[in-house]
């Protein structure tokens, strides 16, 4: 059992450290501090969680990486947080998420160099890059408007249709399509976060990236909708019966 958690014990301890540095250095507020304990723990009781189903009683040298990126996002959460009450720096907003985005191209290759891509470090993986993308869209709202959040929730609103749809539990083949969509959410998410950009370049920029991720999941659920066994009602299958 102890070794099960020190994974993501020190996560969580690694969040605290975080948000006090963040406290020293930008006054992170309560509204930071609150964000960002919970999201630690909400990180460290899924984390637990997932390792115990899987059977994992250590995380791999993947895995570290992307819980230190999931730490940082941590850190961009609790920013964000206090943006709706008081300014906070933009510039140490961003570059937090550029880390975080700049390791989400390492963990995978250490993964695969090392041997050890498992089925939950490729979840942990998606995971923490919904939760990047739901905490840059809400950071970019206060700028576009809250149509943006739609970016942030897709993968949460996919995730809820698997569980009222049986047919979209199906596993779907990998396609590195996926990661390229999920990365270019980003870019254009840390982009409009930056103010590097005009507003309607940066709206523009949005919509595409939307348009991709729409292509991008609806791509998947037609894949699933295909391949998905049709319901034989009770009166369909004595008729088959008797016919036999």
């Amino acid at each position: 059992m102890q070794k099960v958690q020190t994974g993501p014990a020190i996560g969580f301890i690694a969040q605290f450290v975080l948000l006090a540095g963040l406290g020293e250095t930008a006054g992170l507020g309560g509204a930071g501090w609150l964000v960002g304990l919970t999201y630690g723990a909400a990180l460290c009781g899924l984390l637990t969680w997932g390792m115990h189903r899987s059977g994992v009683l250590h995380l791999g040298p993947a895995d570290w990486v992307t819980l230190a990126r999931a730490v940082l996002i941590g850190g961009v959460a609790a920013l964000t947080a206090d943006s709706f009450d008081q300014p906070v720096p933009a510039r140490l907003l961003v570059s937090l998420t550029i880390v975080a985005l700049v390791l989400d191209g390492v963990d995978g290759q250490v993964a695969r160099r090392t041997g050890t891509v498992s089925a939950l470090g490729a979840r942990f993986d998606m995971e923490v890059d919904a939760s990047l993308l739901l905490v840059l869209s809400l950071y970019a709202a206060h700028q576009v408007g809250a149509w943006v959040l739609v970016i942030g929730l897709m993968r949460y609103v996919f995730v809820v249709a698997t569980w009222l749809l049986p047919w979209m539990q199906a596993t779907l083949p990998p396609r590195y399509w996926r990661k390229v969509v999920a990365a270019t959410q980003g870019v254009v998410l840390v982009s409009a976060s930056a103010g590097v950009i005009a507003l309607p370049l940066m709206v523009a920029a949005l919509m595409i990236a939307l348009a991709l991720l729409v292509e991008s999941f609806g791509r998947d659920v037609l894949w699933m909708w295909a391949r998905r066994v049709p319901k034989v009602s009770p009166a369909t299958r004595r008729s088959a019966v008797d016919v036999a």
